[in-house]
């Protein structure tokens, strides 16, 4: 199961307007297609790839909770990853993006930071 990037990062927000200015406005990331989602969010591009994906939320994270949501990585080879969270001992649920083409696998890790796998869905975890 080779790691082939580090897909996106995942960012709570109580005021997705402003902040997706400063992504836009600051750091140049282009405001883009995202799938229909059952909650508000807005992706932003840097060129073909949505780097930052931002999850709109009623209330902000207090101050020491994390806005980092989760952090992402592309791979194949699923049979064989979920083989290894399950050596492992690693919880893990599967999730599928709407009107895509992808299949997420989710698990925490030690420290409770969520982490997300994601494989082209034509992989069978069988």
């Amino acid at each position: 199961m080779p790691l082939q990037y580090l897909d996106h990062v995942n960012i709570r927000t109580a005021d997705l307007e402003r902040l997706s200015r400063f992504y836009e406005q600051v750091l140049g990331l282009s405001r883009g297609p995202r799938p229909p989602f059952s909650f508000g969010g807005a992706w932003h591009y840097a060129g073909e790839r949505a780097a930052v994906h931002l999850v709109e939320v009623p209330d902000a994270p207090p101050a020491q909770a994390p806005r980092l949501e989760h952090f992402a990585f592309r791979a194949t080879g699923l049979d064989g990853f979920v083989e290894r969270l399950s050596r492992f001992g690693v919880e893990y649920r599967f999730a599928e993006v709407p009107e895509a083409v992808t299949l997420q696998v989710h698990f925490v890790d030690p420290d409770g930071n969520h982490v997300e796998v994601q494989f082209d869905a034509a992989e069978d975890a069988g």
